[in-house]
């Protein structure tokens, strides 16, 4: 009796056991092969039901995913792993990556209409892309490959919330980070004189931060980052123009020990 009731359990418990592996996997960003490989690319066809996007994740989903229904739809019927209706960064990590390995590098010339199928996602090898990294512009310092994005390419005036804009601007320097796990970043910001010091001091740290928070929604790890505010020290122009203001609120990616020269060509 007990050995047929523990046959029994075990018929049961195991898919159960086997979904809820898989369902953490999900989440974690590292679906397996079998959930890899088949996704549902049909909905939001003429006639569907309109898709919306809502959550947290929404701002990092590339504009392809955002802007059609059928981008929304792919989102929503795949990547909702906790059945809330909400997308969140580690479900929009998920969505851009699987989307990106089958549309390619030009994902504005996807052909929604020629996978109303399931299709193969391929495992990220790796790389960056090259082309991208040399139009940051990385000057060399002592420290390091730095790059500087000026306030009005992240921020609003006297905020800390990236525009949806800077995702964009920063998901190939996320590429990089995530092919390369050796390199180590700094991230520091920087405001001009209007305001208080304490203010300013303030703004620049909440600044950096959103900029690290960035880059760990799009899969690099936070540990690898060490985020410093410097408030209206160490100003790159005068103060005394607007045009001066503009240049010094700013936020410096460096990337410790690297060589600029290396992003200065394609490939």
């Amino acid at each position: 009796m007990a050995g047929a009731m523990e046959k029994t359990m075990k018929k049961i418990m195991t898919p159960m056991i086997g979904t809820a592996i898989a369902a953490i996997a999900l989440v974690a960003g590292t679906a397996p092969a079998a959930a890899q490989s088949r996704l549902d690319w049909g909905g939001g066809r003429a006639g569907d039901r309109d898709y919306g996007l809502v959550g947290a994740g929404v701002p990092f989903l590339y504009p392809e995913l955002r802007a059609t229904n059928r981008g929304r739809a792919f989102v929503m019927r795949n990547f909702d792993y906790n059945h809330d209706g909400r997308v969140s960064p580690p479900e929009a990590r998920a969505a851009n990556h699987a989307f990106a390995q089958v549309a390619g590098p030009r994902r504005d010339r996807f052909d929604w209409e020629s996978r109303d199928r399931s299709v193969l996602v391929e495992v990220d090898r790796g790389g960056w892309d090259h082309r991208a990294m040399r139009g940051y512009g990385f000057r060399q310092t002592a420290r390091g490959a730095t790059l500087r994005l000026e306030e009005d390419v992240l921020f609003k005036t006297d905020s800390d919330v990236l525009r949806p804009g800077a995702i964009e601007k920063l998901r190939p320097l996320a590429g990089y980070l995530r092919s390369e796990p050796g390199v180590r970043v700094s991230i520091d910001g920087y405001t001009d004189s209007r305001g208080t010091d304490a203010h300013n001091q303030d703004l620049s740290e909440r600044r950096a931060a959103s900029v690290r928070n960035a880059f760990d929604s799009m899969g690099v790890v936070r540990a690898r980052f060490s985020v410093v505010g410097h408030g209206e020290r160490d100003p790159i122009a005068t103060n005394a123009t607007p045009a001066g203001m503009r240049q010094n609120r700013r936020v410096e990616v460096t990337l410790l020990g690297q060589r600029a020269d290396r992003f200065a060509r394609d490939n």
